[in-house]
């Protein structure tokens, strides 16, 4: 399950201006994972840009690192407590990350703690059952990106946003929940599956 077509949207501004170009080549060696358009001469990676409504969630959540990763754990802990929770909304399942530190990516070290909620947004927070907390995600500015392929693979497209899309568009990253929505396309290990993953940010 990565740490990020769906049928949940946050209110769409279009398509961005911003269009990251590369080589054919390039996609062979590492990035044939996101949704890719071909225009005359080159191919495009090309994110939305969204506004994320606050949105309230119940789940659980687990302090992890990418050399002691629990990802299966949570979700193990979390699926079969599922249909506890009332007032859900949509089907969707939500992987959110919380970083607490701000220079966490800059300073980033794969023993670094961070917190992983597996959960779905809901209504209200009238009734949370047991061993279950609630969550808020801001209202804020995402680049989504579609990832096709294995789960497991996922880093590859992290690679490539955080140390390319990023540094080379008109944006920052911003210190906010990141997410990955989960749908009906959502296939975990097969190799079809396909899950957006939400970055916050902001205008540079």
């Amino acid at each position: 399950m990565a740490v990020l077509g769906s049928t949940h949207s946050g209110g769409s501004f279009g398509r961005t201006r911003l269009q990251i170009h590369f080589t054919r080549k390039g996609i062979e060696q590492g990035y044939p994972c996101f949704q890719i358009a071909r225009t005359k001469k080159k191919w495009q990676v090309e994110p939305r840009i969204e506004l994320f409504p606050t949105t309230k969630f119940i789940g659980k959540r687990l302090k992890m690192s990418l050399t002691a990763n629990r990802t299966l754990e949570l979700w193990q802990g979390f699926m079969p407590q599922i249909g506890r929770i009332q007032n859900r909304l949509g089907t969707e399942l939500f992987s959110v990350e919380v970083y607490n530190e701000t220079l966490f990516f800059e300073y980033y070290s794969p023993e670094k703690l961070f917190e992983k909620w597996a959960a779905v947004p809901v209504s209200h927070l009238e009734f949370i059952p047991s061993a279950m907390e609630p969550l808020e995600i801001p209202k804020g500015l995402y680049a989504v990106f579609l990832y096709k392929g294995k789960a497991s693979e996922a880093p590859k497209a992290y690679a490539y946003i955080f140390g390319t899309w990023i540094p080379n568009s008109d944006y920052l990253l911003d210190s906010r929940p990141h997410f990955a929505i989960m749908g009906e396309k959502y296939k975990n290990e097969d190799p079809n599956s396909e899950e957006e993953l939400w970055i916050p940010i902001r205008k540079a």
